[in-house]
């Protein structure tokens, strides 16, 4: 689903060089639930924006579903990210005047499905997620683990071939974020592919596989028992 050959990124800072990937390999099989885990300056973020089509490499090969990403244009990429990939943020990033139910539906806007069945979809999503009667309500009107409640029924009403996670639980209270944890490995286990971007080892610990990144580089790549967790 997921390969990543000698992916180098490198930005240039004043007349500075900063190498924040220094060549990564990797593979992410479909239905695998996968955790990134570094310290500040690692290179984890620079890896959820190349996976998630928000970023291009300075080289190296990408591929996403058999299909090489640097043969994408602006169009197909955008395509990419609002069909393949659904997206979880730290902070929500829901609109603050609207319904759950609207910021569910806002991204099939981008699909030109029509306003009944965007609706429709959307409120399939919220049951998913266990919202289905707060539907109606604002972000303000919903606790930090119901908002990202809904920002996981946006990730997933397009039905995306992969959930990317970035620190999900990092705006959480310890029990919000067991719940938040309990859902996202209830999605995995009926089929999503879960990619989880984190500084926390104990969020780490309970995806199957943690890529430890330091410096941009993979330092390892292990099986864990975090299925099970």
């Amino acid at each position: 689903m997921i390969r990543l050959q000698g992916i180098v990124k490198e930005y240039q800072m004043g007349d500075q060089t900063v190498h924040a990937l220094r060549g990564i390999d990797l593979e992410i099989q479909r239905n695998e639930m996968v955790a990134f885990i570094g310290a500040s300056g690692s290179g984890k973020s620079t890896m959820m924006n190349i996976i998630g089509c928000l970023d291009r490499p300075s080289s190296g090969e990408y591929w996403l579903n058999g299909r090489a990403v640097a043969a994408m244009n602006g169009d197909e990429l955008a395509r990419v990210r609002n069909q393949e990939i659904g997206f979880i943020f730290q902070s929500f990033h829901l609109l603050p005047r609207a319904s759950a139910l609207d910021n569910v539906a806002q991204p099939l806007i981008y699909r030109g499905i029509p306003l009944r069945e965007r609706l429709a979809l959307a409120a399939r999503a919220l049951e998913r997620v266990g919202l289905g009667e707060r539907k109606h309500h604002r972000p303000n009107e919903l606790s930090g683990g119901q908002r990202q409640r809904v920002a996981i029924a946006r990730a997933l009403v397009g039905n995306p071939s992969i959930l990317l996670a970035d620190e999900p639980t990092g705006n959480l209270d310890s029990s919000t974020s067991e719940e938040i944890m309990g859902l996202i490995r209830e999605l995995h286990a009926g089929g999503q592919t879960v990619v989880i971007v984190t500084h926390e080892p104990e969020i780490a610990g309970q995806c199957e596989r943690v890529v430890r990144l330091r410096d941009g580089q993979v330092m390892s790549d292990a099986s864990t028992s975090g299925a099970a967790a």
